[in-house]
C-alpha cells in the first residue's frame, strides 16, 4: 500500500519544488532590486545656491512676462540682461556687474 501512495505523490514533488524555488527567487529579487519604499533613505544635503557666474541678480519677479518687460526696459537703456527661472512663480533678472547699479535703479522704478 505504501508503494501505491509513493507512486501517486512522486509526480507532484517536482512542480512543488520548482514553484517554491521560483517564489523564493522572486522574493529575493524584490528585496535586492526593489525601490526601497518603506526604508529610510539618507537625507540629501541642501542644494547650493545657483551660481550666477559673471552675472548679478538685480530683480526678482513673480511672473516671467514682467521679467521680460523689465528686460526690455533695461535693453532700451543699453543694459544687456537675461532672465532665469529659479522656482515656480520666481524669475530673476540678471545683468553684468558693471551695469548692476543702473539696472537696480531702473528696476526700482519698474511697476512689474
Amino acid at each position: 500500500m505504501s508503494m501505491a501512495l509513493a507512486g501517486s505523490v512522486q509526480p507532484l514533488v517536482g512542480p512543488v519544488v520548482a514553484f517554491a524555488v521560483l517564489g523564493l527567487l522572486a522574493l529575493f529579487m524584490r528585496w535586492a532590486f526593489g525601490t526601497g519604499h518603506g526604508r529610510e533613505k539618507p537625507r540629501r544635503p541642501a542644494a547650493p545656491p545657483p551660481d550666477e557666474g559673471l552675472l548679478t541678480a538685480v530683480a526678482t519677479l513673480s511672473r516671467r512676462e514682467s521679467a521680460l518687460a523689465l528686460r526690455a526696459v533695461l535693453s532700451d537703456a543699453g543694459i544687456r540682461s537675461t532672465v532665469r527661472d529659479t522656482a515656480p512663480r520666481r524669475v530673476d533678472v540678471l545683468v553684468f556687474p558693471e551695469d548692476a547699479a543702473r539696472a537696480r535703479s531702473l528696476a526700482a522704478t519698474f511697476p512689474g
